[in-house]
Protein backbone atom coordinates (compact mmCIF):
# COMPACT_ATOMS: atom_id res chain seq x y z
CA UNK A 1 0.00 0.00 0.00
CA UNK A 2 1.47 3.42 -1.00
CA UNK A 3 1.96 5.76 1.52
CA UNK A 4 -0.31 8.19 0.14
CA UNK A 5 -3.06 5.35 0.62
CA UNK A 6 -2.29 4.63 4.22
CA UNK A 7 -2.57 8.27 5.20
CA UNK A 8 -5.88 7.98 3.54
CA UNK A 9 -6.94 5.16 5.47
CA UNK A 10 -5.33 6.24 8.68
CA UNK A 11 -7.43 9.86 8.31
CA UNK A 12 -10.62 7.77 7.96
CA UNK A 13 -9.63 5.48 10.64
CA UNK A 14 -8.63 8.46 13.09
CA UNK A 15 -11.88 9.77 12.26
CA UNK A 16 -14.04 6.42 13.09
CA UNK A 17 -12.73 5.55 15.90
CA UNK A 18 -13.11 8.62 17.29
CA UNK A 19 -16.80 8.73 16.73
CA UNK A 20 -17.18 5.32 17.95
CA UNK A 21 -15.25 5.70 21.57
CA UNK A 22 -17.69 8.48 22.17
CA UNK A 23 -20.67 7.03 21.20
CA UNK A 24 -20.00 3.43 22.86
CA UNK A 25 -21.23 1.91 25.82
CA UNK A 26 -18.56 2.10 27.82
CA UNK A 27 -17.78 6.04 27.18
CA UNK A 28 -21.52 6.62 28.14
CA UNK A 29 -19.63 8.11 31.03
CA UNK A 30 -17.07 10.36 29.53
CA UNK A 31 -19.64 11.26 26.47
CA UNK A 32 -22.33 12.70 29.71
CA UNK A 33 -19.19 14.73 30.82
CA UNK A 34 -17.76 15.78 27.51
CA UNK A 35 -21.51 16.80 26.15
CA UNK A 36 -21.22 19.76 27.65
CA UNK A 37 -19.91 23.26 26.85
CA UNK A 38 -17.67 23.86 23.92
CA UNK A 39 -14.25 23.61 22.68
CA UNK A 40 -12.14 26.27 21.21
CA UNK A 41 -9.93 24.82 18.36
CA UNK A 42 -7.48 27.78 16.38
CA UNK A 43 -6.79 27.09 12.86
CA UNK A 44 -3.04 28.90 11.86
CA UNK A 45 -3.04 29.32 8.08
CA UNK A 46 -0.04 29.71 5.79
CA UNK A 47 -0.75 30.26 2.00
CA UNK A 48 2.07 30.51 -1.55
CA UNK A 49 5.33 30.47 1.22
CA UNK A 50 7.05 29.26 -2.24
CA UNK A 51 9.94 28.26 -0.57
CA UNK A 52 10.99 32.03 1.34
CA UNK A 53 12.13 30.67 4.40
CA UNK A 54 14.77 33.57 4.31
CA UNK A 55 13.12 37.29 4.59
CA UNK A 56 11.98 38.30 1.14
CA UNK A 57 13.07 41.36 -0.09
CA UNK A 58 11.98 44.58 -1.63
CA UNK A 59 8.57 45.36 -1.97
CA UNK A 60 8.12 41.34 -1.97
CA UNK A 61 8.42 41.71 1.63
CA UNK A 62 6.54 44.23 2.77
CA UNK A 63 2.56 44.67 3.76
CA UNK A 64 0.90 47.74 2.58
CA UNK A 65 -1.31 49.31 6.06
CA UNK A 66 -4.43 50.88 5.42
CA UNK A 67 -2.98 54.14 6.18
CA UNK A 68 -0.14 53.37 3.21
CA UNK A 69 2.52 53.15 5.36
CA UNK A 70 4.19 49.37 5.20
CA UNK A 71 5.64 46.80 7.64
CA UNK A 72 8.79 44.47 7.06
CA UNK A 73 7.36 41.11 7.12
CA UNK A 74 8.09 37.74 6.64
CA UNK A 75 11.01 35.13 6.88
CA UNK A 76 10.69 31.60 8.04
CA UNK A 77 11.86 32.10 11.07
CA UNK A 78 10.09 34.95 12.56
CA UNK A 79 7.06 32.95 11.27
CA UNK A 80 7.76 30.03 13.09
CA UNK A 81 7.93 32.45 16.32
CA UNK A 82 4.60 33.77 15.87
CA UNK A 83 2.74 30.79 15.42
CA UNK A 84 4.23 29.52 18.51
CA UNK A 85 2.92 32.91 20.26
CA UNK A 86 -0.52 32.52 18.43
CA UNK A 87 -0.33 28.44 19.54
CA UNK A 88 0.60 29.92 23.40
CA UNK A 89 -2.79 31.88 23.35
CA UNK A 90 -5.14 28.69 23.37
CA UNK A 91 -5.22 25.65 24.41
CA UNK A 92 -5.70 23.73 20.91
CA UNK A 93 -4.42 24.64 17.57
CA UNK A 94 -3.77 22.90 14.06
CA UNK A 95 -1.56 24.34 11.39
CA UNK A 96 -2.33 24.42 7.69
CA UNK A 97 -1.25 25.44 4.47
CA UNK A 98 -3.51 26.45 1.24
CA UNK A 99 -0.32 25.71 -1.06
CA UNK A 100 2.42 26.55 -3.41
CA UNK A 101 4.55 26.42 -0.14
CA UNK A 102 7.09 25.03 -2.39
CA UNK A 103 7.83 25.49 -5.63
CA UNK A 104 9.27 28.88 -7.29
CA UNK A 105 11.52 29.63 -4.67
CA UNK A 106 14.59 31.08 -4.13
CA UNK A 107 18.01 29.29 -4.64
CA UNK A 108 18.51 28.82 -0.89
CA UNK A 109 15.47 26.72 -0.97
CA UNK A 110 15.22 25.57 -4.59
CA UNK A 111 18.69 24.42 -4.98
CA UNK A 112 18.16 21.80 -2.51
CA UNK A 113 14.40 20.83 -4.37
CA UNK A 114 12.77 22.66 -1.62
CA UNK A 115 13.96 20.03 0.96
CA UNK A 116 15.03 22.77 3.53
CA UNK A 117 11.31 24.37 2.87
CA UNK A 118 9.76 21.35 4.24
CA UNK A 119 11.95 20.58 6.80
CA UNK A 120 10.92 24.38 8.40
CA UNK A 121 7.64 23.01 8.03
CA UNK A 122 8.48 19.92 9.99
CA UNK A 123 9.92 21.57 12.94
CA UNK A 124 6.66 24.57 12.82
CA UNK A 125 4.69 21.36 12.75
CA UNK A 126 2.31 21.91 9.90
CA UNK A 127 -0.48 18.87 10.44
CA UNK A 128 -1.99 19.18 6.73
CA UNK A 129 -1.20 21.42 3.66
CA UNK A 130 -3.69 21.48 0.20
CA UNK A 131 -1.27 21.12 -2.78
CA UNK A 132 -0.74 24.20 -4.99
CA UNK A 133 0.01 24.33 -8.70
CA UNK A 134 3.73 24.86 -7.80
CA UNK A 135 3.84 21.60 -6.06
CA UNK A 136 3.29 19.97 -9.20
CA UNK A 137 6.26 22.08 -10.79
CA UNK A 138 8.76 19.29 -11.38
CA UNK A 139 6.08 16.51 -11.88
CA UNK A 140 3.91 13.95 -9.86
CA UNK A 141 6.57 11.70 -9.08
CA UNK A 142 8.69 14.25 -7.36
CA UNK A 143 5.26 15.69 -5.45
CA UNK A 144 5.29 11.79 -3.68
CA UNK A 145 9.38 12.12 -3.11
CA UNK A 146 7.96 15.17 -1.19
CA UNK A 147 5.61 13.58 0.95
CA UNK A 148 7.35 10.44 1.27
CA UNK A 149 11.16 11.40 1.31
CA UNK A 150 13.96 9.44 -0.19
CA UNK A 151 16.97 11.17 -2.65
CA UNK A 152 16.54 13.33 -5.41
CA UNK A 153 16.83 10.68 -8.58
CA UNK A 154 19.25 12.84 -10.54
CA UNK A 155 20.89 14.82 -7.81
CA UNK A 156 21.48 12.52 -4.75
CA UNK A 157 20.70 14.23 -1.26
CA UNK A 158 22.86 17.55 -1.21
CA UNK A 159 21.38 19.27 1.68
CA UNK A 160 21.12 16.46 4.30
CA UNK A 161 22.47 12.78 4.47
CA UNK A 162 18.59 11.50 3.52
CA UNK A 163 15.48 13.86 2.86
CA UNK A 164 13.00 12.06 5.42
CA UNK A 165 10.07 13.42 3.92
CA UNK A 166 7.45 15.63 4.85
CA UNK A 167 5.42 14.67 8.32
CA UNK A 168 2.51 16.23 7.07
CA UNK A 169 -0.13 15.14 4.70
CA UNK A 170 -0.27 16.60 1.04
CA UNK A 171 -3.88 16.99 0.14
CA UNK A 172 -5.55 16.79 -3.56
CA UNK A 173 -8.95 16.15 -3.13
CA UNK A 174 -9.70 16.78 -6.85
CA UNK A 175 -6.54 15.29 -8.30
CA UNK A 176 -7.01 11.88 -9.58
CA UNK A 177 -5.26 8.80 -11.15
CA UNK A 178 -6.09 9.26 -15.37
CA UNK A 179 -6.28 5.51 -15.75
CA UNK A 180 -8.92 4.34 -12.97
CA UNK A 181 -10.15 7.69 -10.78
CA UNK A 182 -8.42 6.53 -7.63
CA UNK A 183 -7.22 9.37 -5.43
CA UNK A 184 -3.43 10.04 -6.44
CA UNK A 185 -3.34 12.53 -3.16
CA UNK A 186 -5.13 11.88 0.14
CA UNK A 187 -8.05 13.47 -0.38
CA UNK A 188 -8.71 14.65 3.22
CA UNK A 189 -7.38 14.88 6.81
CA UNK A 190 -8.54 14.84 10.24
CA UNK A 191 -7.15 16.04 13.27
CA UNK A 192 -7.96 15.78 16.72
CA UNK A 193 -8.58 18.60 19.58
CA UNK A 194 -10.17 18.31 23.16
CA UNK A 195 -12.09 14.90 21.81
CA UNK A 196 -13.55 16.70 19.06
CA UNK A 197 -12.58 15.67 15.27
CA UNK A 198 -12.32 17.86 12.84
CA UNK A 199 -12.00 17.49 9.07
CA UNK A 200 -9.64 18.98 6.46
CA UNK A 201 -10.35 18.74 2.86
CA UNK A 202 -7.58 20.46 0.86
CA UNK A 203 -7.36 20.26 -2.64
CA UNK A 204 -5.02 22.54 -5.83
CA UNK A 205 -6.90 24.60 -8.67
CA UNK A 206 -8.71 23.23 -11.36
CA UNK A 207 -6.35 24.76 -13.79
CA UNK A 208 -3.13 23.08 -12.73
CA UNK A 209 -2.66 21.08 -16.42
CA UNK A 210 -2.31 24.99 -17.77
CA UNK A 211 -0.15 26.37 -15.30
CA UNK A 212 2.49 23.55 -15.18
CA UNK A 213 4.64 21.73 -17.58
CA UNK A 214 1.99 19.17 -18.92
CA UNK A 215 4.49 16.10 -19.23
CA UNK A 216 4.79 16.02 -15.45
CA UNK A 217 0.80 15.49 -14.67
CA UNK A 218 0.10 13.39 -17.59
CA UNK A 219 -1.18 10.65 -15.60
CA UNK A 220 -3.36 12.91 -13.41
CA UNK A 221 -6.99 14.65 -13.96
CA UNK A 222 -8.04 17.39 -11.78
CA UNK A 223 -11.65 18.02 -11.20
CA UNK A 224 -13.77 20.82 -10.01
CA UNK A 225 -13.33 22.43 -6.75
CA UNK A 226 -16.65 22.16 -5.46
CA UNK A 227 -17.57 19.19 -6.36
CA UNK A 228 -14.71 17.11 -4.76
CA UNK A 229 -15.29 19.35 -1.55
CA UNK A 230 -18.71 18.52 -1.22
CA UNK A 231 -17.81 14.60 -2.27
CA UNK A 232 -15.54 14.73 1.06
CA UNK A 233 -17.76 16.81 2.98
CA UNK A 234 -20.55 14.43 2.92
CA UNK A 235 -18.15 11.26 3.08
CA UNK A 236 -16.66 13.18 6.87
CA UNK A 237 -20.45 14.40 7.85
CA UNK A 238 -21.40 10.33 7.29
CA UNK A 239 -18.48 8.82 9.26
CA UNK A 240 -19.86 12.00 11.91
CA UNK A 241 -17.04 14.39 11.49
CA UNK A 242 -19.34 17.61 11.71
CA UNK A 243 -16.49 20.12 11.88
CA UNK A 244 -15.13 20.78 8.43
CA UNK A 245 -12.36 22.99 6.91
CA UNK A 246 -11.86 23.81 3.54
CA UNK A 247 -7.78 24.24 2.03
CA UNK A 248 -8.45 25.33 -1.39
CA UNK A 249 -5.51 26.73 -3.56
CA UNK A 250 -7.77 29.23 -5.18
CA UNK A 251 -8.16 32.74 -4.32
CA UNK A 252 -9.72 36.35 -5.50
CA UNK A 253 -7.52 39.48 -6.50
CA UNK A 254 -8.41 42.51 -4.57
CA UNK A 255 -10.49 45.41 -6.26
CA UNK A 256 -7.92 48.18 -3.96
CA UNK A 257 -4.50 46.90 -2.67
CA UNK A 258 -4.38 49.48 -0.25
CA UNK A 259 -6.91 47.95 1.91
CA UNK A 260 -4.95 46.06 4.95
CA UNK A 261 -4.61 42.46 5.77
CA UNK A 262 -8.20 42.06 6.89
CA UNK A 263 -10.23 44.09 4.17
CA UNK A 264 -13.08 42.49 2.44
CA UNK A 265 -12.32 44.15 -0.78
CA UNK A 266 -12.82 41.47 -3.92
CA UNK A 267 -14.53 41.68 -6.78
CA UNK A 268 -17.70 39.69 -7.15
CA UNK A 269 -17.65 36.16 -8.67
CA UNK A 270 -14.18 36.27 -8.47
CA UNK A 271 -13.08 32.10 -8.35
CA UNK A 272 -12.24 31.92 -5.26
CA UNK A 273 -15.34 33.62 -3.97
CA UNK A 274 -17.72 31.19 -5.55
CA UNK A 275 -15.84 28.39 -4.17
CA UNK A 276 -16.52 29.74 -0.60
CA UNK A 277 -19.97 30.19 -1.53
CA UNK A 278 -21.11 27.23 -3.70
CA UNK A 279 -19.32 24.67 -1.20
CA UNK A 280 -21.35 22.99 1.02
CA UNK A 281 -23.16 24.16 4.03
CA UNK A 282 -21.22 21.71 5.82
CA UNK A 283 -17.91 23.41 5.32
CA UNK A 284 -17.27 25.37 8.54
CA UNK A 285 -14.30 27.38 7.34
CA UNK A 286 -12.78 27.95 4.00
CA UNK A 287 -8.76 29.21 3.70
CA UNK A 288 -7.64 30.03 0.41
CA UNK A 289 -4.54 30.73 -1.58
CA UNK A 290 -3.24 30.95 -5.20
CA UNK A 291 -3.74 34.55 -6.01
CA UNK A 292 -1.11 36.05 -3.59
CA UNK A 293 -3.57 38.67 -2.04
CA UNK A 294 -4.47 39.14 1.61
CA UNK A 295 -8.43 39.54 2.66
CA UNK A 296 -10.16 38.30 5.17
CA UNK A 297 -14.29 38.12 4.46
CA UNK A 298 -17.36 35.89 5.99
CA UNK A 299 -19.43 34.73 3.16
CA UNK A 300 -22.95 33.18 2.99
CA UNK A 301 -22.94 29.24 2.34
CA UNK A 302 -25.84 28.17 0.29
CA UNK A 303 -28.13 27.84 3.35
CA UNK A 304 -27.14 31.14 3.81
CA UNK A 305 -25.21 30.43 7.25
CA UNK A 306 -21.95 32.90 7.34
CA UNK A 307 -18.65 31.59 7.02
CA UNK A 308 -14.71 33.21 6.55
CA UNK A 309 -13.26 33.41 3.49
CA UNK A 310 -9.56 34.37 4.37
CA UNK A 311 -6.54 34.26 2.66
CA UNK A 312 -2.87 35.87 3.62
CA UNK A 313 -0.24 37.87 1.56
CA UNK A 314 2.33 35.31 0.11
CA UNK A 315 5.84 34.44 0.84
CA UNK A 316 5.29 34.30 4.61
CA UNK A 317 4.15 37.79 5.31
CA UNK A 318 1.02 37.06 6.98
CA UNK A 319 -0.35 33.93 8.75
CA UNK A 320 -4.62 33.49 8.80
CA UNK A 321 -5.66 32.76 12.15
CA UNK A 322 -9.52 31.31 12.62
CA UNK A 323 -10.75 30.77 15.79
CA UNK A 324 -13.63 27.91 15.56
CA UNK A 325 -15.84 27.29 18.66
CA UNK A 326 -16.84 24.31 18.72
CA UNK A 327 -20.19 22.72 20.28
CA UNK A 328 -19.47 19.36 22.87
CA UNK A 329 -22.93 18.08 22.05
CA UNK A 330 -23.36 18.46 18.35
CA UNK A 331 -19.26 18.29 17.19
CA UNK A 332 -19.89 21.09 15.05
CA UNK A 333 -18.96 24.49 14.78
CA UNK A 334 -21.04 27.47 16.10
CA UNK A 335 -20.42 29.70 13.15
CA UNK A 336 -21.98 32.58 14.68
CA UNK A 337 -18.82 32.20 17.00
CA UNK A 338 -16.30 32.17 14.60
CA UNK A 339 -13.17 34.51 14.46
CA UNK A 340 -11.03 35.55 11.87
CA UNK A 341 -8.09 37.42 11.60
CA UNK A 342 -4.74 38.00 9.24
CA UNK A 343 -1.86 38.34 11.20
CA UNK A 344 1.37 39.85 9.87
CA UNK A 345 4.57 38.00 10.34
CA UNK A 346 6.68 40.89 11.35
CA UNK A 347 10.44 40.66 11.93
CA UNK A 348 10.44 42.41 15.49
CA UNK A 349 10.27 39.35 17.53
CA UNK A 350 12.95 36.97 18.47
CA UNK A 351 13.83 34.37 15.32
CA UNK A 352 13.25 30.49 16.31
CA UNK A 353 16.49 29.00 16.40
CA UNK A 354 16.11 25.88 15.34
CA UNK A 355 14.27 27.18 12.59
CA UNK A 356 17.23 29.94 12.07
CA UNK A 357 19.49 26.89 12.30
CA UNK A 358 18.15 25.08 9.07
CA UNK A 359 18.13 27.78 7.12
CA UNK A 360 21.35 29.13 7.94
CA UNK A 361 22.43 25.81 6.76
CA UNK A 362 20.96 25.76 3.07
CA UNK A 363 22.41 30.01 2.88
CA UNK A 364 26.09 28.33 3.62
CA UNK A 365 25.21 25.28 1.06
CA UNK A 366 24.04 27.47 -1.51
CA UNK A 367 26.45 30.36 -0.62
CA UNK A 368 28.95 29.73 -3.58
CA UNK A 369 26.66 29.35 -6.35
CA UNK A 370 24.27 32.52 -5.21
CA UNK A 371 26.73 34.64 -4.81
CA UNK A 372 28.65 34.41 -7.52
CA UNK A 373 28.24 37.70 -10.18
CA UNK A 374 26.84 37.00 -13.49
CA UNK A 375 26.59 40.63 -14.60
CA UNK A 376 25.34 44.17 -13.96
CA UNK A 377 22.42 46.31 -14.33
CA UNK A 378 22.37 50.01 -14.59
CA UNK A 379 18.63 50.58 -12.56
CA UNK A 380 16.06 48.47 -11.43
CA UNK A 381 14.76 46.59 -13.72
CA UNK A 382 10.80 45.55 -12.40
CA UNK A 383 8.70 42.97 -13.77
CA UNK A 384 4.95 45.05 -13.24
CA UNK A 385 3.36 44.88 -16.30
CA UNK A 386 2.25 48.35 -17.60
CA UNK A 387 -1.60 48.49 -18.77
CA UNK A 388 -0.83 47.44 -22.08
CA UNK A 389 0.80 44.16 -20.47
CA UNK A 390 4.16 44.88 -21.10
CA UNK A 391 7.09 44.78 -18.32
CA UNK A 392 10.97 45.77 -18.69
CA UNK A 393 12.05 42.68 -16.86
CA UNK A 394 9.80 40.50 -19.03
CA UNK A 395 10.93 42.40 -22.10
CA UNK A 396 14.70 42.01 -21.20
CA UNK A 397 14.23 38.28 -20.98
CA UNK A 398 12.64 37.57 -24.54
CA UNK A 399 15.34 39.29 -25.74
CA UNK A 400 17.89 37.07 -24.16
CA UNK A 401 15.63 34.19 -25.45
CA UNK A 402 15.90 35.18 -29.05
CA UNK A 403 19.73 36.10 -28.66
CA UNK A 404 20.19 32.10 -26.93
CA UNK A 405 18.49 31.15 -30.03
CA UNK A 406 19.00 32.82 -33.05
CA UNK A 407 21.49 30.02 -34.32
CA UNK A 408 18.17 27.61 -34.53
CA UNK A 409 16.36 30.49 -36.88
CA UNK A 410 14.50 32.17 -34.08
CA UNK A 411 13.33 35.74 -35.22
CA UNK A 412 11.47 36.13 -32.24
CA UNK A 413 10.68 34.69 -29.09
CA UNK A 414 7.51 34.78 -26.58
CA UNK A 415 8.08 34.93 -22.88
CA UNK A 416 4.88 33.86 -19.97
CA UNK A 417 4.68 37.09 -17.09
CA UNK A 418 3.78 34.47 -14.84
CA UNK A 419 7.89 32.96 -15.17
CA UNK A 420 8.89 35.91 -13.96
CA UNK A 421 8.67 36.08 -10.36
CA UNK A 422 10.87 38.73 -9.15
CA UNK A 423 12.85 42.22 -9.76
CA UNK A 424 15.80 42.73 -10.50
CA UNK A 425 17.23 45.50 -8.15
CA UNK A 426 20.06 47.75 -8.72
CA UNK A 427 20.95 48.01 -4.61
CA UNK A 428 23.04 45.88 -2.83
CA UNK A 429 22.04 43.20 -1.21
CA UNK A 430 22.68 42.40 2.39
CA UNK A 431 25.49 40.03 0.96
CA UNK A 432 27.26 43.17 0.34
CA UNK A 433 27.88 42.32 -3.96
CA UNK A 434 27.29 46.10 -4.58
CA UNK A 435 25.08 48.08 -6.59
CA UNK A 436 24.13 47.02 -9.46
CA UNK A 437 25.85 43.88 -9.03
CA UNK A 438 23.53 40.41 -10.36
CA UNK A 439 24.30 37.60 -8.48
CA UNK A 440 23.39 33.82 -9.50
CA UNK A 441 20.77 33.41 -6.65
CA UNK A 442 19.09 36.98 -7.67
CA UNK A 443 18.89 35.76 -11.23
CA UNK A 444 17.63 32.62 -10.12
CA UNK A 445 14.84 34.31 -7.67
CA UNK A 446 13.51 35.44 -11.24
CA UNK A 447 13.64 33.05 -13.26
CA UNK A 448 13.32 29.66 -10.78
CA UNK A 449 11.91 26.81 -12.80
CA UNK A 450 14.67 25.64 -15.01
CA UNK A 451 12.51 25.53 -18.09
CA UNK A 452 13.88 24.18 -21.58
CA UNK A 453 13.99 26.72 -24.69
CA UNK A 454 12.09 25.45 -28.17
CA UNK A 455 12.56 27.10 -31.66
CA UNK A 456 9.18 26.18 -33.07
CA UNK A 457 8.04 26.93 -36.43
CA UNK A 458 5.04 28.84 -36.90
CA UNK A 459 2.97 30.64 -39.39
CA UNK A 460 1.99 33.96 -39.17
CA UNK A 461 -1.49 32.87 -38.30
CA UNK A 462 -0.80 30.95 -35.73
CA UNK A 463 1.32 33.88 -34.20
CA UNK A 464 -1.63 35.93 -34.84
CA UNK A 465 -3.54 33.20 -32.80
CA UNK A 466 -1.14 33.27 -29.84
CA UNK A 467 -1.79 36.89 -29.64
CA UNK A 468 -5.60 36.95 -29.95
CA UNK A 469 -5.10 34.09 -26.68
CA UNK A 470 -3.67 36.59 -24.51
CA UNK A 471 -7.05 38.14 -24.25
CA UNK A 472 -10.59 36.07 -23.25
CA UNK A 473 -13.62 36.61 -21.22
CA UNK A 474 -11.70 34.62 -18.06
CA UNK A 475 -8.31 36.76 -17.88
CA UNK A 476 -5.82 39.21 -19.66
CA UNK A 477 -2.47 37.50 -19.85
CA UNK A 478 0.00 39.41 -21.66
CA UNK A 479 3.03 37.50 -23.09
CA UNK A 480 6.05 39.51 -23.21
CA UNK A 481 7.91 39.96 -26.87
CA UNK A 482 11.26 39.83 -27.59
CA UNK A 483 12.75 43.12 -29.70
CA UNK A 484 11.31 43.86 -32.74
CA UNK A 485 7.71 42.42 -32.35
CA UNK A 486 5.35 45.30 -32.10
CA UNK A 487 1.79 45.05 -31.83
CA UNK A 488 -1.56 47.16 -30.97
CA UNK A 489 -4.60 45.61 -28.91
CA UNK A 490 -7.69 46.95 -28.53
CA UNK A 491 -9.83 46.78 -25.13
CA UNK A 492 -12.86 47.62 -26.63
CA UNK A 493 -12.81 45.17 -29.34
CA UNK A 494 -14.42 41.65 -29.29
CA UNK A 495 -12.55 38.65 -28.34
CA UNK A 496 -10.65 37.00 -31.21
CA UNK A 497 -10.52 40.23 -32.82
CA UNK A 498 -8.34 42.39 -29.98
CA UNK A 499 -4.94 42.54 -32.04
CA UNK A 500 -3.92 44.55 -35.31
CA UNK A 501 -0.72 46.12 -36.36
CA UNK A 502 1.44 42.44 -36.10
CA UNK A 503 4.84 43.76 -37.21
CA UNK A 504 7.98 41.78 -37.39
CA UNK A 505 11.18 44.43 -37.44
CA UNK A 506 8.89 46.98 -39.45
CA UNK A 507 7.41 44.19 -41.50
CA UNK A 508 3.78 43.27 -41.57
CA UNK A 509 3.13 39.64 -39.83
CA UNK A 510 2.49 37.42 -43.44
CA UNK A 511 -0.14 34.97 -42.15
CA UNK A 512 0.92 32.69 -45.19
CA UNK A 513 4.73 32.62 -44.34
CA UNK A 514 6.66 30.69 -41.41
CA UNK A 515 8.44 32.19 -38.71
CA UNK A 516 10.44 30.67 -36.17
CA UNK A 517 9.67 31.46 -32.24
CA UNK A 518 11.22 30.62 -29.34
CA UNK A 519 9.55 30.21 -26.36
CA UNK A 520 10.14 27.97 -23.18
CA UNK A 521 9.04 23.92 -22.91
CA UNK A 522 5.96 25.07 -20.49
CA UNK A 523 3.96 27.04 -23.32
CA UNK A 524 5.41 24.59 -26.02
CA UNK A 525 3.20 21.70 -24.02
CA UNK A 526 -0.26 24.78 -23.93
CA UNK A 527 0.91 26.12 -20.54
CA UNK A 528 -1.18 29.18 -19.34
CA UNK A 529 -3.51 28.07 -22.15
CA UNK A 530 -1.85 28.56 -25.08
CA UNK A 531 -2.73 25.75 -27.83
CA UNK A 532 -1.75 27.41 -30.02
CA UNK A 533 1.56 26.92 -29.28
CA UNK A 534 0.77 23.34 -29.28
CA UNK A 535 0.65 23.26 -33.39
CA UNK A 536 4.27 24.14 -33.86
CA UNK A 537 6.43 21.63 -36.13
CA UNK A 538 10.12 21.39 -36.45
CA UNK A 539 10.79 21.83 -33.09
CA UNK A 540 14.14 22.48 -31.68
CA UNK A 541 15.76 22.89 -28.15
CA UNK A 542 18.04 25.03 -27.19
CA UNK A 543 18.97 24.63 -23.41
CA UNK A 544 17.92 26.03 -20.52
CA UNK A 545 15.85 29.60 -20.10
CA UNK A 546 17.94 30.38 -17.04
CA UNK A 547 21.34 30.24 -19.25
CA UNK A 548 20.08 32.14 -21.78
CA UNK A 549 19.09 34.46 -19.07
CA UNK A 550 22.82 34.74 -17.81
CA UNK A 551 24.58 34.88 -20.44
CA UNK A 552 22.42 37.69 -21.86
CA UNK A 553 23.87 39.45 -18.70
CA UNK A 554 27.20 38.31 -19.33
CA UNK A 555 27.02 40.00 -23.03
CA UNK A 556 25.41 43.49 -21.66
CA UNK A 557 27.00 45.03 -18.96
CA UNK A 558 25.33 47.71 -17.14
CA UNK A 559 22.18 46.99 -18.74
CA UNK A 560 19.52 49.45 -18.50
CA UNK A 561 15.94 48.58 -18.52
CA UNK A 562 14.36 48.45 -22.04
CA UNK A 563 11.76 50.58 -23.51
CA UNK A 564 8.30 49.91 -23.06
CA UNK A 565 7.32 50.48 -26.83
CA UNK A 566 6.74 46.52 -28.31
CA UNK A 567 2.89 47.18 -27.27
CA UNK A 568 0.27 49.60 -27.88
CA UNK A 569 -2.97 49.41 -25.97
CA UNK A 570 -5.87 51.47 -27.54
CA UNK A 571 -9.54 52.11 -26.00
Amino acid sequence: MSSFRRLSVLAITAAAATVISATGPAQADVQSLRGRGTVDVRLIGINDLHGNIEPPSGSSGRVILPDGTTVDAGGAAFNATHIKNLQKEVKNSVIVGQGDLIGASPIVSALFHDEPTIEVLNKVGMDATAAGNHEFDEGYEELLRMQRGGCHPVDGCQFSEKYKGANFPILGANVTQAKNGLPALPPFWVEIRDGIPIGFIGMPLKDVPILVDPNGIKDLKFGDEVKAANKYANLLDAIGIKSIVLLVHQGDQVTSPGGGPNACNVAANNPGSVIATSVSPKIDAVFSGHSHQHYNCVVKDPAGNPRPFIEGLAFGRELSVVDLKIDRRTRDVIRGETKADNKIVTRTVTPDPTVQAIIDLAKTKSAPIANEEVGTIGADILRAQNPAGESPLGNLIADSQLEATKGNGAVLALMNPGGVRADLTYATSPVGEGNGVVTYGEMFTVQPFGNILQTITLTGANIQAVLEQQFTAARQFVLQPSSGLKYTWSKGAAFGSKVSNVTLNGVPLDPNASYRVTINSFLQGGGDGFSEFTKGTNITGAGIDLDAFRSYLEAHPNQAPPALDRITQLP
